[in-house]
């Protein structure tokens, strides 16, 4: 499918600043950057460099002068996906793990899987198949945690939310990947623009790997999960931020938004996997 991104952000500056922004499209897999291009006004010198194993494209700025820095970025990306039957879906052994999951079984800063194994078995220890473990989880959380806009800061946790039972995506992300990690299934973070989401913003979505593949959960339920476009992906929040700064600049506008250019595009929800006993992952 084919999608057109575009990001529009504005900050005031009264002092020097740095900035690590990741806005780009990735490339990898089956997800291709077609065109685009990165604005600043006024004009600054711009590094770009990748991440994470080539994950996660980085663009950092760095501005010396007070005044306002205005940051646009756009895109053609093309991206593809898998749908898979979830009876086809083999069960992963631990003793065989591709090393490249392995390290997305541990606790990390904002998913304290080790603090959260006896809740996890409680709620998901009845379940053998990861995939399983995995939707249930997802499921869980969505019909469980209220999704709350301002609900939560940057410090906050998957305990934190757990305990709240309240967050925005950053925290049903958390909670989800710390659930499946404390019941040995490797999961991910995953930043994204989402087509057609309401109201239009950045996103994210969990991955867990099962049977060698990444398959894609979104416990908020906002976007579709075959019109997400991957922007970095990582241990959790920490690794995948949009901006992260050093600097006190402020935040003063925030515009996304991301469409489909293909008219064939149909949107695929939780909803309708769950009917047809299927499963999505990015290629």
């Amino acid at each position: 499918m084919n999608f057109r991104v575009n990001c529009q952000l504005e900050y005031t500056l009264d002092s020097p600043a740095t900035f690590f922004f990741a806005l780009s499209g990735e490339v990898a897999g089956g997800q291709h950057v077609l065109s685009e291009s990165l604005v600043t006004q006024p004009f600054v010198p711009v590094v770009e460099f990748n991440i994470a194993g080539g994950m996660s494209r980085i663009t950092r700025i760095r501005t010396l002068n007070p005044g306002t820095l205005s940051l646009s970025y756009q895109a053609d990306i093309s991206t593809s996906t898998r749908i898979i039957p979830v009876g086809s879906i083999a069960a992963d052994e631990l003793a065989g793990l591709d090393p490249v999951a392995v390290p997305l079984l541990f606790p990390s800063r904002y998913c304290q899987s080790d603090l959260l194994r006896q809740h996890a078995q409680d709620l998901f220890g009845h379940l053998q198949h990861p995939y399983e473990i995995a939707a249930a989880v997802s499921d869980w959380i969505y019909e469980n945690i209220a999704y709350v806009s301002g609900s939560s800061g940057e410090t906050s946790s998957a305990l934190d939310t757990l305990e709240g039972r309240r967050g925005v995506c950053r925290d049903f992300l958390h909670l989800g990947i710390a659930f499946c990690r404390a019941m040995n299934v490797p999961a991910r973070y995953m930043s994204c623009y989402a087509c057609q989401m309401e109201p239009p913003d950045f996103h994210a979505c969990f991955e867990a790997f099962v049977d060698g593949r990444w398959f894609i959960f979104d416990p908020t339920r906002l976007a579709s999960l075959n019109g997400l476009i991957r922007i970095a992906t990582g241990r959790d929040a920490a690794d995948t931020a949009v901006c992260t700064i050093f600097g006190n600049p402020e935040l003063t506008l925030s515009a996304v938004w991301c469409i489909s250019t293909d008219t064939s595009f149909i949107p695929i929800t939780r909803d309708d996997l769950a009917w047809h006993n299927e499963a999505i992952s990015l290629l």
